[in-house]
């Protein structure tokens, strides 16, 4: 199964509640914090959720 790395670009500071929830559940905490995760339907709508914040790269 392909798996994604995803980055946290941007601040959380400011951010709704819910994408803090979701940055936080992708295990991104602080900016340059990076993880791989699987390419699934569930990762892939949590990063829709927070496009803005993050870069994503297929590893």
């Amino acid at each position: 199964m392909p798996n994604l790395k995803i980055k946290l670009i941007k601040s959380l500071n400011g951010r709704l509640s819910k994408h803090k929830a979701t940055a936080e559940s992708l295990g991104l905490r602080k900016i340059g914090a990076e993880t791989v995760q699987p390419d699934n339907a569930q990762t892939r709508g949590k990063i829709k959720q927070i496009k803005y914040l993050v870069a994503v790269s297929e590893e």
